[in-house]
């Protein structure tokens, strides 16, 4: 998705530190006061300091912070609050998290222009907004501590939630302070910490969220419960674009428990007492389905379809250099990579809680995007958007698929039709076979290598435009910035340099973004072209790509380092290799080497993965670490196993028996190293995902000479020694 750039001729600094010039994202801004009616969930302002949209003190001196980004096991509420609490100086031990309110006008991400979770970008899209919302707090009770002294507010300071006036000795608490504060006038250009002084951020912390997650007092959206609440189960068109013909509910009602059958344009849902009565009844229901003309339509229809596609000119995304002139000479190199579709498969299934009144609707969910939900909820309850109330949840996973509304838009077509809140849930088959799918992508690279080193490069990606649908004003000239996004910030020096975009959308399948957006197809392809350029030109990989990173010297530093730390270079056994993978994405720099063995039948046993991060500054080192490992593990099972297919209309695959995840007994030994940086941080939650699949080819083309350029990884041509 919108990961570090935006429209072609925008710079990424200018994206993140004032939004894009060309008006089509909302201008961030951060309020200097609370409005007095400013939306909360089961809060209100009354006795509190509430300087801006994210800081809440009350008389006791408890901190609560208003979480604007989502927290679905990124860590991402820990590390927004350790920024707020640094600037704010709080009391750590006070601080509380509470979900933000749908609300644009306070909470949009920066980069989005809405108030949407994606792209790695909560923190370093806040990162500065939520630093001077800090600050300028900190300053507010300092000036009412010097008021309440008669001191000069210069001679005050804060720590661990109290205001102290050195000279005289004297301290006093934020919760003391809260009523004095509200008054202050906010000071202008409050000066935020010099990240010498920091005393939380930079802290390994323990996640506020990991408690109550072990100890199960955690609600997530699926965990929802109500008064009077009944469960609904549903069953969508199996084939894409069909819709429901004939349903005998005969059988279903007279099913103990059931309470009612809801008919919609492409989905049945059965109404139930309880989940085991509404599946029952659903098992019992009877459906004839008008499949539409896309029950023709096959995975190897949708193959042929896109690689025609891509063998046309695309839109010119980046051209740096004469690409013609680059081509016309030396040693010259093609392949094409290709990506298949893919789930998001998230732990806790789809699934949303609404109770429709007839003039309100309120929602309990967990989603990426919660503005986007209310407003098609209360399109689809048919009420004013300010009488939608969403209540926010833990996500039980992500990854791309909670961007999207239709979830709870279903829900609330189900819930209209009763007059009790209704919890709609959908089975792990329906997940799967009804999700938003990661495009399919095809890659192809043209290069010269003139004495051993690139000459020219020439990269058209062909794959769905996310962008188009998502945020339509973002795809201008033909260009989807997203799926271009690594590719053209690679990390390589290049003189001749051309990447070109054309868009090609399969017949009736939905894409969304999926963990690593467009980062996915890109980093993949030019790491694995790079390896099969560095053997073509007799160079070890390694030293090939530091020939090539004079101009990048935070890539080439962490190259270096996880070479250092992996043994590169050091004897390995046979049929056993490393494999490596640079990037820089999403404003983070990381390196990967993979060893992995390859047995005579083709079957890959991973030994060890050594990643090195340079993320900038890095809030909270461990959750830096622990999102690498993740995102590394989340990529490596789609590059092992992972792939949708379709066949008359219908994805295949249902649940984890044919659409595998990596198990615990898979999953290697992995070293994380974060470098220390003063840059400004980078995200993190995505990059180990693109990461893993490069590294891991590349170890298997170091061990076997084969040279795979699809995924997921084709056993059989593993233990033919073909290559792809």
């Amino acid at each position: 998705m919108f990961t570090d750039k935006n429209l072609p001729n925008v710079s990424r600094r200018a994206l993140l530190t004032g939004g894009l010039a060309t008006g089509f994202l909302l201008a961030f801004h951060l309020p200097l006061r609370a409005a007095a009616n400013e939306p909360e969930q089961k809060d209100t302002t009354d006795g509190r300091f509430a300087p801006n949209a994210f800081i809440r003190i009350d008389e006791t001196g408890r901190t609560v912070l208003m979480m604007p980004q989502v927290e679905m096991g990124q860590g991402v509420y820990t590390s927004i609050a350790m920024i707020l609490a640094e600037e704010l100086d709080a009391d750590w031990a006070k601080v509380e998290v509470q979900h933000a309110p749908p609300n644009d006008k306070l909470y949009a991400n920066p980069v989005f222009g809405l108030q949407a979770t994606g792209g790695s970008t909560s923190i370093r899209a806040w990162w500065k907004p939520l630093r001077a919302a800090g600050a300028s707090a900190r300053a507010m009770l300092v000036q009412a501590a010097a008021a309440q002294w008669q001191v000069d507010p210069a001679s005050c300071t804060a720590s661990k939630g109290e205001v102290v006036h050195a000279a005289s000795s004297r301290k006093i608490g934020y919760g003391e302070l809260a009523l004095a504060a509200q008054g202050q006038t906010p000071p202008k250009d409050v000066a935020v910490k010099d990240p010498k002084d920091f005393v939380i951020i930079g802290q390994p912390l323990k996640r506020l969220d990991t408690p109550d997650k072990v100890n199960g007092k955690v609600v997530y959206g699926i965990d929802a419960i109500l008064p009077n609440m009944k469960i609904a189960v549903i069953a969508n068109c199996p084939v894409f674009g069909g819709k429901v013909g004939k349903v005998d509910d005969t059988g279903a009602m007279k099913v103990a428990g059931v309470r009612k059958i809801v008919v919609l344009e492409d989905t049945v849902a059965v109404i139930g007492d309880h989940t085991w009565a509404a599946q029952k009844g659903l098992e019992a229901l009877k459906i004839e389905w008008n499949e539409g003309p896309n029950a023709k339509i096959s995975t190897k229809d949708i193959w042929q379809d896109l690689r025609a596609a891509s063998e046309k000119d695309g839109a010119i995304a980046k051209s740096v250099g004469d690409i013609a002139k680059g081509l016309a000479s030396g040693d010259r190199f093609e392949a094409s990579f290709e990506l298949p579709f893919l789930a998001h498969a998230s732990m806790e299934p789809i699934n949303a809680t609404v109770h429709v009144r007839p003039d309100a609707c309120e929602i309990w969910t967990g989603t990426q995007i919660m503005t986007r939900v209310q407003a098609e909820a209360a399109k689809a309850a048919g009420v004013p958007v300010d009488k939608v109330i969403v209540n926010q949840h833990l996500l039980g996973g992500g990854f791309g698929r909670k961007l999207e509304p239709d979830m709870v838009v279903a829900a609330v077509k189900i819930a209209k039709q009763v007059d009790y809140p209704v919890k709609v849930i959908w089975t792990r088959e329906e997940d799967i076979q009804h999700d938003v799918y990661r495009p399919v992508y095809r890659d192809q690279v043209t290069a010269t290598l003139v004495d051993g080193k690139v000459s020219a490069w020439k990269y058209k990606i062909a794959g769905s435009a996310v962008i188009a649908r998502w945020l339509p004003p973002a795809f201008q000239k033909g260009i989807d910035i997203d799926a271009v996004d690594a590719a053209a910030d690679m990390p390589y020096d290049f003189p001749n340099f051309q990447v070109e975009y054309v868009r090609a959308e399969p017949p009736a399948v939905p894409t969304g973004f999926w963990r690593g957006v467009g980062p996915n197809n890109n980093v993949f392809a030019f790491e694995c072209a790079m390896d099969e350029l560095a053997r073509k030109a007799g160079k070890d990989p390694v030293e090939f790509r530091r020939a090539h990173l004079t101009k990048n010297p935070r890539a080439l530093a962490v190259l270096n380092l996880v070479a250092e730390k992996s043994g590169w270079g050091e004897r390995l056994p046979p049929r056993v290799g490393r494999g490596v993978c640079v990037q820089p994405s999403f404003a983070s720099y990381l390196a990967t080497v993979v060893e992995a063995e390859i047995d005579d039948i083709g079957e890959i046993v991973l030994r060890r993965i050594t990643s090195v991060i340079d993320t900038g500054i890095a809030v909270n080192p461990d959750t830096v670490k622990a999102q690498i490992e993740g995102g590394l593990i989340f990529g490596l099972t789609a590059a092992l196993y992972g792939e949708i297919t379709i066949d008359k209309g219908r994805v295949q695959q249902s649940n984890f028996h044919d659409y595998r995840m990596m198990r615990i007994n898979e999953t290697p030994k992995i070293e994380v190293i974060v470098v220390k940086s003063g840059e400004a941080p980078g995200g993190i939650g995505e990059a180990g995902v693109n990461a893993g699949p490069p590294a891991l080819r590349n170890a298997i083309y170091a061990a076997t000479g084969v040279a795979l350029r699809r995924l997921p990884i084709d056993r059989k041509l593993l233990a033919a020694g073909r290559k792809a």
